[in-house]
């Protein structure tokens, strides 16, 4: 009886082997030669390391995705440096009797040079103003790798209290507290090539997170911003080293909702509207549709029923995160307002949404709660597309999205 388990076929781990097959064969399919260079770099592994080096006063934060540059935050944190990079072999001549162990100032030379070898300082833009300082764990490169976005934010004191109407411009606006307080914020977009502040964007009385990118997503040259405060998200467009307003999604879907609302309601306050804002409507509508499809197809009102008894908690809940799946579709994550400002830690005991809405077409298309296994397949299937990814000649290359 012929086993089922056919055991995978293991490639040939020798490095001359590699070598000649490299040369030989090159590669089988279009487009899978970056595939193949990196597993041939499996069998290189480096045989000397230089630690404790001596570097500027900065904060390193990472490469750009052309490896061309480094870029770094001033120990202040109101500026930008741009390094370029040497390449591998800057610090040959300075390595070449690396392997003496006994010779002290040799050791000492190599520590307190070789970052100046690898990495040259091209430009130091100041970018933060007045009592803004940026955020380390903020910075998103744009696809070719000339721009980056780099956030800052700067904290509201308590003798400058915001308005009413600054803290609340809508009424699906969260409530502040020590937690998740509210800080002013701006966007910053950087030319790596010419060494320019080219735009920036602020966010006045707001909250963003910042950290590891989550209130931020770039797809290509679209950027998305989400407002946790106001339950907004800003839509702009990379063009030319500029930001270009696309769209805002929470209290209108589409570009011209507003101008058509105030043109009935001229003077009327957003935070006292008792309607339903756009957003969470299309979700709420989508939500109804497909529970009482479900009671019709199986002849039982339970769902339609489940429906009813939760809707003030489906009314309630806010938007915590979203990325972008492509130029056109959102995922965003909702949760209770105790979560999104921070106010309970505990996540699991809570329910969450996770909606797929197209911002083209302003439909929902889809919501899973945090337990759905559907969900659970389509990450452990498509998990590429719910992660950041440089698109190069046709080739995705995912890597985490932090």
């Amino acid at each position: 009886m012929e086993s089922f388990y056919k055991p995978k076929k293991t490639p040939p781990q020798n490095i001359v082997i590699r070598l000649d097959n490299r040369q030989i064969h090159a590669y089988k399919q279009p487009g899978t030669h970056f595939h193949l260079a990196r597993q041939f770099y499996q069998n290189v592994f480096p045989n000397f390391t230089v630690i404790n080096v001596e570097k500027p006063p900065c904060f390193l934060r990472k490469f750009s995705p052309d490896g061309k540059h480094f870029i770094a935050f001033s120990a202040d944190q109101t500026s930008l440096e741009v390094y370029t990079y040497r390449g591998p072999s800057a610090a040959a001549d300075l390595l070449q009797n690396s392997e003496d162990r006994n010779n002290e100032s040799n050791r000492f030379e190599v520590k307190s040079k070789i970052f100046e070898r690898f990495f040259h300082l091209k430009f130091r833009v100041n970018v933060a103003k007045g009592a803004e300082q940026l955020n380390r764990e903020c910075s998103l490169f744009s696809e070719d790798g000339r721009y980056v976005i780099i956030g800052s934010a700067s904290f509201i004191p308590d003798e400058i209290r915001p308005h009413f109407y600054e803290i609340y411009t809508n009424n699906e606006s969260v409530t502040p507290n020590i937690q998740s307080p509210l800080e002013d914020y701006t966007l910053h977009l950087v030319d790596l090539h010419l060494g320019k502040l080219c735009d920036t964007r602020q966010f006045k009385v707001d909250k963003i997170f910042l950290s590891h990118n989550q209130g931020l997503y770039l797809y290509r040259d679209t950027l998305a911003v989400l407002s946790v405060q106001h339950q907004i998200i800003h839509i702009f467009q990379i063009l030319d080293g500029m930001f270009v307003d696309i769209k805002k999604i929470g209290r209108f879907c589409f570009e011209d909702d507003c101008y058509f609302y105030n043109s009935v309601y001229p003077s009327e306050r957003a935070f006292r509207e008792t309607c339903i804002n756009s957003l969470k409507h299309r979700l709420l509508v989508f939500l109804y549709k497909r529970a009482d499809a479900i009671s019709r197809s199986t002849e039982n009102p339970t769902e339609l029923r489940k429906f009813y008894h939760y809707f003030d908690n489906f009314n309630s809940l806010k938007m915590w995160k979203m990325q972008l799946l492509d130029e056109y579709l959102l995922l965003i994550k909702y949760a209770s307002e105790d979560l999104v400002t921070l106010k309970s830690t505990d996540v699991n005991s809570q329910p969450q949404f996770f909606v797929v809405f197209n911002m083209k077409t302003s439909e929902i298309l889809a919501v899973y709660e945090n337990i759905s296994k559907q969900l659970l397949y389509l990450f452990e299937n498509f998990s590429d597309l719910f992660r950041n990814a440089s698109i190069n000649n046709g080739t995705r290359f995912t890597a985490s999205p932090l």
